[in-house]
Order: structure tokens, then sequence, then C-alpha cells
């Protein structure tokens, strides 16, 4: 329980009536010294107040978290005093001589109040009276020859001494600063362990001398002062020692995360690591608003809203530390020490060494909660469509694959695609600000029409989706169609409700296409494709809804009679070739990494790219068939790559539907053996949609190949929702910035933020990062100030073939071995 001023009162007046009544009753009780005694008792009396006097004088001292603590040569004077004069006379002798030597420093310099003189003064008296009854019992210390009795009852009166006057210590301290006895009390102890073994031994020393003959003691003070400098030194290494270990405690608490748990650190440390009565500490915030947390001495730690601090300086008990990095203020720092013991230099060192820590700590807090918000800030952009906060795009079409995956293979499904009649009139007409109200006002009616569990996207321009996935199941395979259909009539005659949009009064009139089809049969970008055809139809007849019809979709044939084509270029094997295209050191220019991409040189339809064949593939059964080709087709490459003494890393994208077949691991394994590639030369590249996914097979599987050795990177970090969920379920070596982000970057912060984000992430992570994309050397410049370690694009290099690869590796090597960067493919540097 914290300590208050009626307990010090009662303390000191308990250990001062204590003390008063041992030396009265002391000085009243007979002594007998020997006959032949050649000192009169008064002289005997003088000598044992200046002895106590003296060994209060010469004191150390030493700071603790409760305060400062004195150790004196009390025992010693107490061992020769119990020798020289009358037991009973003793507390007198040390109220007088001890209350004279604090009064005196207390005058000089400490500037104690009169109360704590009382209580130390009657503390050591009583003290002195337990160790004169302890000793006495014991023997009879008084002109007693020296033997191993006498010694042995001054040594437990000395003891006795010395745990009654640190227990009295300690317990002032306790009440004074509200804090429990063990600390101080502990403090006392272990600071005083060798000056008492010391004290004791020059105490005996005396009194052998003083036997013997007192000429002897004009050869002690050299000793002593030698013993005094040896305390003094030991005591110092002691107390350096703790303040160290106490500093580095204190300073490594400071490393949080946010600020309160950094101020609350500094306060609590400040106080223990100082000793202070008060330790407050200023927060500046970005907002310009100043938050202060303070504490004193066994209190909490209170923080509230503060105007900003005046600009003092530090004074003679209290020293302020304003709290910058560089030119940035991020507080300020007041310690307030005790007015009993002002601070000394090392310690006015050691609060501006702690406040360079603090502002450190609390500018890295700060930093901190920065990125947190702009990590906030991109991911909700990355997935939100920024005019309407519907989803976007790339987000719709994740969240839709996820919410088709989680439904029954037979579970009907639709898709609802509405684009606005006459929006490019409302632009043209009103402008682009009434344009952006219409989407608004559409967006928001919409929403209000969603149920639980469909999901709303805008798809961009004046396009919105909305899956529906909540369609009744009934044994009538024309219901959910009819239901579906309902739905969107009802949209759109909802949406035509006459509104204003920038004074003009207007109805709202859309096209939608409407899509049925059971969840297992066709991912969402499938059933946009449908959707789309479906409004197309809506808007040549006239009509505001209208349904797929398959027969119109000539698309689907093609697919079809591509898929056929497909087969028969794997098992030509002379049609799917690779185009490989390298990543290089921003630093070095050494190459990092190869990306395998996929060509068709189709017989009849000419070179196709990835997105003319990527997409019917993943959703036929041959994409087992064709991922195993692409594997084979890029190993071998590697192991090309080896024989020439190029050890480079190939790069792999792999489908999400791939990476549901748990044999793929195996398959892969069967591979790099087959072709001797060692399996952290594999890199394969996961997809924005295997990052979204949360099946627990995909982790399973992606686990498996991580423990192979085979290296895991993030294709188009940033473009994903949940890419940072990912990254805490599955370990992965490398991210791939996404294109999007670098092109926008030199003009749009927020893109530039995004990069800066990912590159900071991927270095606390230890992992690698490549900028995708880089067009020009602007790009390249402001992705290496960014701190990206390598980029690939057409700045550097275009896809080439296979049997070129080898020759511009080596030769990138042999560049990055003479420390010259290439900036362009074509050798300009």
């Amino acid at each position: 329980m914290r300590g208050t001023p009626v307990g010090v009162l009662l303390l000191t007046t308990a250990v001062a009536v204590t003390a008063l009544a041992a030396a009265v009753v002391g000085l009243t009780v007979p002594a007998h010294p020997p006959p032949d005694d050649p000192l009169p008792g008064f002289v005997r009396f003088g000598v044992a107040v200046v002895a106590f006097a003296v060994a209060q004088l010469a004191r150390l001292r030493f700071r603790t978290a409760s305060g400062m603590v004195s150790i004196t040569w009390g025992e010693a004077a107490l061992v020769v005093c119990l020798y020289l004069v009358p037991a009973g006379w003793l507390p007198a002798a040390a109220l007088l001589g001890t209350g004279a030597a604090w009064t005196a420093m207390s005058l000089v310099a400490d500037r104690r109040p009169a109360l704590e003189l009382v209580r130390i003064a009657g503390s050591l008296s009583a003290a002195t009276a337990l160790a004169a009854g302890v000793a006495s019992a014991l023997g009879q210390p008084l002109l007693a020859a020296p033997t191993p009795e006498l010694a042995l009852a001054l040594t437990a009166g000395a003891v006795a001494y010395l745990l009654a006057s640190a227990w009295l210590g300690g317990a002032g301290l306790a009440l004074l600063h509200g804090i429990p006895i063990g600390p101080p009390l502990l403090a006392a102890l272990r600071g005083k362990l060798l000056m008492f073994v010391g004290n004791v031994a020059v105490g005996l020393v005396v009194v052998t001398l003083l036997e013997l003959d007192p000429r002897w003691l004009l050869l002690l003070p050299p000793p002593l002062w030698l013993l005094q400098q040896t305390y003094r030194h030991r005591l110092r290494a002691d107390q350096e020692r703790r303040t160290w270990r106490a500093f580095a405690e204190a300073t490594a608490a400071l490393n949080q995360l946010d600020e309160r748990g950094v101020a609350t650190a500094a306060v609590t440390g400040a106080l223990t690591l100082f000793g202070a009565e008060l330790v407050e500490v200023d927060v500046a915030r970005g907002d310009g608003r100043w938050r202060r947390y303070r504490a004193d001495t066994g209190a909490q730690v209170r923080d509230r809203e503060v105007e900003p601090p005046s600009a003092t300086g530090s004074g003679e008990h209290e020293l302020v530390r304003r709290l910058a990095v560089g030119s940035a203020e991020v507080g300020q720092l007041r310690v307030r020490f005790p007015r009993s013991d002002p601070p000394t230099a090392r310690e006015r060192d050691g609060v501006a060494a702690f406040g360079d820590a603090l502002a450190a700590a609390l500018h890295d807090a700060a930093t901190h909660r920065e990125l947190r918000l702009v990590t906030a800030r991109s991911s909700y952009e990355a997935v939100h469509d920024q005019l309407t906060g519907l989803l976007n795009r790339a987000a719709l079409l994740a969240k839709g694959d996820q919410a088709l995956r989680q439904r029954a293979h037979d579970h009907p499904v639709a898709l609802l695609l509405l684009d606005i009649n006459q929006f490019k009139e409302v632009n043209d007409t009103l402008g682009h600000a009434a344009g952006d109200q219409l989407l608004r006002l559409a967006a928001n009616r919409l929403a209000t029409m969603t149920r639980p569990g469909d999901l709303l996207g805008r798809l961009g321009g004046d396009e919105f989706a909305l899956l529906l996935t909540t369609v009744p199941v009934v044994d009538d395979r024309a219901a959910p169609l009819a239901y579906a259909l309902r739905q969107a009539r009802e949209i759109a005659e909802r949406l035509a409700a006459p509104t204003e949009v920038a004074g003009v009064r207007m109805s709202v009139e859309v096209a939608v296409g409407v899509v049925v089809a059971d969840a297992g049969t066709a991912d969402l970008t499938e059933l946009l494709r449908r959707a789309d055809i479906a409004m197309y139809q809506a808007k040549e007849g006239g009509g505001s809804v209208a349904a797929y019809d398959s027969s119109r979709d000539a698309a689907s044939t093609d697919h079809l009679a591509l898929l056929a084509e497909l087969r028969e270029a794997l098992e030509a094997d002379d049609q799917l070739v690779l185009a490989l295209q390298p990543a290089v050191d921003l630093a070095t220019g050494a190459p990092t990494g190869v990306e395998a991409l996929i060509r068709w040189r189709h017989p009849r339809r000419g070179w196709l790219g990835p997105a003319d064949f990527i997409r019917p593939v993943e959703n036929s059964e041959q994409l087992g068939t064709f991922t195993r080709y692409v594997l084979n087709k890029a190993l071998a490459v590697a192991a090309g790559w080896a024989r020439e003494g190029l050890d480079i890393p190939i790069s792999v994208n792999l489908s999400a539907r791939s990476l549901l077949d748990p044999r793929l691991p195996a398959e892969i394994g069967e591979a790099l053996r087959r072709h001797q590639v060692p399996p952290h030369r594999l890199v394969l590249e996961i997809t924005e949609t295997v990052v979204m996914s949360e099946l627990e097979v995909i982790d399973e599987v992606l686990a498996t190949l991580r423990a192979m050795g085979v290296q895991l990177a993030v294709d188009d970090f940033g473009t994903g929702f949940s890419s940072l969920t990912f990254l805490t379920r599955i370990a992965v070596d490398e991210l791939k910035v996404d294109r999007s982000f670098v092109i926008r970057m030199a003009d749009s912060p927020e893109a530039a933020a995004i990069v800066r984000t990912t590159v900071g992430l991927a270095h606390e992570l230890g992992l690698r990062v490549v900028a995708e994309g880089v067009e020009t050397a602007e790009q390249r410049i402001a992705l290496a100030e960014l701190g990206c370690t390598a980029a690939q694009g057409y700045h550097f290099f275009k896809p080439m073939p296979a049997d070129k690869i080898g020759a511009v590796l080596g030769s990138l090597l042999d560049t990055a071995r003479g420390n010259v960067l290439p900036l362009r493919a074509d050798g300009a540097s």
C-alpha cells in the first residue's frame, strides 16, 4: 500500500521515542569501569559521540530505484565504542553524534527536512541500543581483554546494528515512496556487505591496538583511507554495473510498436533507472496534438491531452530533455529528482542518452503507425472502388470464386451484370462530376437491394455486377432463372426511380444481363463473360433484362476447338515454346532469376499469348498435362544452365487449380530428380487467386513444396485483399510488385506508398522483392531509391527464346563482376 505522510510521521515518532527512552534508561544504568581506568567517564562519552559522528560523515552513497542509500562506518564505531564506553551510554552517544553529523551534512549539501533528520538519528540510536544489548548479553566488552569470545560478542552486536539500521532505513524509504520494503532493504544490505566485513575487522583491530599500545593507532589513518577508497571504488563499480544493466533493460523495453507502449515503458523505466520522484513524457503527434504520460514513485502511469509544453530548461532537481530525431520533434522528457538528492553529472548524461533512445523509439512507433495506416488504406483501395466504395473487379473476381467454391457443386447461383444506358451522354452534357454522382447514386441503390451473402461490385466505367448466392433450391430447373430474372427486373425498376443529378431530374435506366449456373460448373470470370453477352442481348433487344443464351455464344465453340488443338500441340512438342525474361539486381546488374512464359506458335492462328488460351486451359481437364509440360520445359532449360556453370533460379507460374491436386509435390519432386535440378533453383509463382484462397488443401500442397526446398513467390503482390494474411499462413521467399503500381508510382503517391510498403515488408520478413513491368530508367532509379533490390521488364529485357538466354545471362554475370550496371538490353549504361 502506498505510504502517506501519516505513515512516515508514525515511524519517525516511534523511532524517536524508542531512541530517547533507550538513551535515558541507558544513562541511568550504573557503569562499572575498572578501578584503574585513567579516563573520566565524560571523556569516554565524548569519544563515543565523536566516533559516531565521524562514522556518519565518512559515508558513501548510491542511488537506487527507491532513493539514495547511504552506507557508513557505523559498525566500526560501534565495535570501538562498545570496548571504550559503558553499553548503557551508547544510545545517547549515538543519538547526539549521528544527529549532529546528519544535521551538518543537511545544512551543507542535502537540505533534508527536519522530520527526516529526526527519523535517521532515531533509527541509528535505536539500532545502537539493540546492538549494545546483544553484545552485553554475550559478554562484557567494556575494556575487556581481546579474546575470541569478545570478538564474537562485538561481531554479534555489529550484525544486530546492521540489520536494525537497514530495516528501519528501508521502512522509511518504503513509506516515503509508497513501495514494498524489500527492494530498499536488499539494496542497502547488498551495498553494505563488503563494507560491513571491513568495518567489523577495523573495529576489532582498533580494540586490539588499544589493548596493546594506543600509540599504534597513529599508523591507522593511511590504511583506513585506502580502505575507504577501496569501498568507494567497489561501490561505484557495482553501481555502474547495475546502472548499465538497468539502462539496457529500460531501453530494450522501449522496443514497442505503439506510442502508448513506448511512453509507458519510458516512464516506468526512467523511474527505476534514475530513482526519480516524477517522470513525464510528452508526445507530439502528427496532427499537432500532445499527450502526456506521467507517474511518480509507486503510482500507475496516467495519460491525458495537454497543450504543447513550454521550452523550459533543466533545473537543479529537474532535468528536461527535448526529444527529436533530426529536425522532427517527437516529444519531451522531464525527470524530477528528490530535493535531497539532486542529479549528478553522470545521471545528467544518463538522462540525455535515455532521451535519445526514447526519441528514436517514439519516432519508430509513429512510423509504424503511419505504415499501418498506409497498409490499411492500400489494402482497402486494392479491393474497393474509390468512387463508390464497392468491391472492384479484382476483388469481386476473387471473392466470387471463393463464394462459388464454398457452395455445393450443384447449388444454383446467378450473376447480374448491369450497364447504365446513355451514361456517356450524361458525362458529355453535364460533366464528369455529374457522371460520378450518378454512379454513386446507382451504387447506393444497389447496395440497399443486396442480401446477406450476395456480392456487389463495380467492374469499371458504368458496369456493376451482383452475384446472387442465395438462389432458392427447388426441383424445378427453371425456377433459379425465373428468380434471377425477377431480381433483375426489380433492380431495374428501382434504379429507374426519378432522381436529381447536377440539378437535372432524370431516371437511371440500365441493361441487365442474367446468367444462372451451378456453382461447380464455371468460375466468376466465365459467368461474367456469359452475363456480358446477355447484357448486350438486352441492349440490342431494346429491353432492360435478358438471360444468357448459349446458342449465341460462339466463343464457347471456339474454346472447345482451341482445347482440342492444344492437345495436339502438347503431343507435337514444337508449338508450345518458352519465352524467358530475366530479372536483374538493381545494384550490380547480375541476374537474380528468370521467369518462364509460355507462348503458342499455332499453325493456323499464329502466335498466341497466354491471355488467348490460359483461361480455357485452367478450366479444362488438360490443366495437369499442360502444367507438367511447362515445368519439364523450364527444368530442362535450367539443367542446361547448370551445365554451363550458371546457378540461376527459374520461375514458373502455377494456377489455383493445379494446387488443388495433392499429387503435385510428388510430381514436381520427380521432375527435379529427372532433370537433376536442385529444388532451390525452382521458383513457383503463385497467382493472386491462390493467395486469396484459404482452402486447406492448397496450404498443405504449398507447405509440402516449401519443405522440399522449392522456392515460392507471390505474384502481383498488393493487388489481393488477403495477401498479408497469406504471408502468415505460408512462408514464401519472394514478393513481386505488380506492374500497375510500378507504372503509376511516379505520378501516384498512393502507388509509390504501396511499393515502398511492399519493399519494407519484404525486408522485415527477410524476403526478396522483384518489381515487374519496369519500362523506363526513371522507374528503375525510383525503385532503387525505395530499396527494391531486383526488377524485370522491357527496360532491361523483353522475353527471349531459350536458345539465347544462356549467352545473355553469362554476359550479365560478367558485367556484374565488373561492377557496371546495364540499364538497357541494348547495352546502354
